[in-house]
């Protein structure tokens, strides 16, 4: 019977020991995240757990992780220089949407991938259309042919209506943290007016002669109705998803800029600059450096964030220009 006692003892040490083992190494193990870009936040009690938050493209990603700060758990789908026109979704992206409370998306067309993708990952999350709150702009293809411009972006007084529809879709889905989100949305909103204000600045120290944008797709349409600049793409279209133009309609383009004596041409973050190079040669052109368009740039790049991207772009626009 002693002999029993005493292997039962230790029977029940050594159960112990190796729970204190696995306790310490589960503590160690690392924390794997889904997507590539999540901000996580770590909480004590359920009803503090962050937010599981999708937003479809790194521009969009930035103002929600601005928003909802800590209170989030984010993952961004197509991230830093990615174009979301001709995104491929992954089985990540499924799996992200199926655990997803909130997705963002900016809608007008830009993310032609999304519905079939969310039906697949039988997502409950309640999905958010940003831009619903912008009148979006018409572009006149051909006589019998428009197209819807997604690029609202690039105007900061729409980043601050967008960033409301966020903020409010934050509130209803975690009221009881409700004055953080708004609280943020306001500090972010102001950074958006002093941006808006900086720009009108910079855009009218340039001669309205050379009020010119030429870029790879329409992508600026929204800055230049603002803040009165003429818009001329290589390609024609507001998707970068259009195939090249033919030899006369690229002829046609480079006739088009050395009449209106264009000073520069600006390749995009998105896509290969091949193209572009080759009117701006023909055309007897000066190629300016790469403009963030669609997507942000990496971490550390002058367009690593929305406001930076803004800044970088139209100051290089204004030097290139003026």
């Amino acid at each position: 019977m002693g002999n029993s006692r005493c292997n039962v003892g230790l029977l029940c040490s050594c159960l112990m020991m190796v729970g204190l083992v696995l306790s310490g190494c589960a503590d160690r193990a690392p924390k794997t995240d889904i997507g590539r870009e999540t901000a996580t936040a770590s909480s004590d009690s359920e009803s503090s757990k962050p937010l599981r938050v999708v937003a479809t493209y790194s521009i969009l990603g930035d103002w929600v992780r601005r928003i909802g700060g800590e209170n989030i758990e984010l993952t961004v789908l197509v991230g830093p220089e990615g174009d979301a026109h001709t995104y491929e979704p992954t089985p990540q992206d499924s799996v992200a949407l199926a655990k997803a409370d909130v997705v963002f998306e900016n809608g007008l067309g830009f993310e032609v991938w999304l519905d079939r993708l969310y039906e697949a990952s039988e997502s409950k999350g309640k999905r958010i259309v940003v831009t619903d709150s912008i009148k979006p702009r018409q572009v006149v293809i051909s006589e019998s042919q428009t197209e819807t411009d997604p690029h609202v972006w690039h105007l900061p007084a729409n980043a601050i209506l967008m960033a409301n529809s966020i903020a409010s879709a934050f509130e209803t889905a975690d009221p009881s943290r409700s004055s953080q989100y708004r609280s943020r949305e306001q500090s972010y909103v102001k950074e958006l007016n002093e941006l808006d204000a900086w720009i009108t600045k910079q855009i009218n120290s340039i001669p309205n002669d050379r009020r010119k944008l030429v870029t790879t797709h329409d992508t600026f349409g929204y800055l230049a109705d603002k803040y009165g600049l003429e818009v001329l793409s290589v390609l024609g279209s507001v998707s970068s998803d259009s195939s090249d133009p033919s030899a006369g309609q690229i002829a046609e383009i480079i006739n088009r800029i050395r009449a209106s004596k264009v000073p520069a041409i600006f390749a995009e973050n998105i896509l290969n600059p091949k193209l572009t190079n080759q009117v701006a040669q023909e055309a007897g052109v000066k190629i300016v450096p790469t403009l963030y368009t669609d997507a942000l740039g990496p971490k550390g790049s002058p367009g690593e964030d929305y406001l930076s991207m803004m800044r970088f772009n139209i100051t290089t626009m204004v030097e290139a220009l003026r």
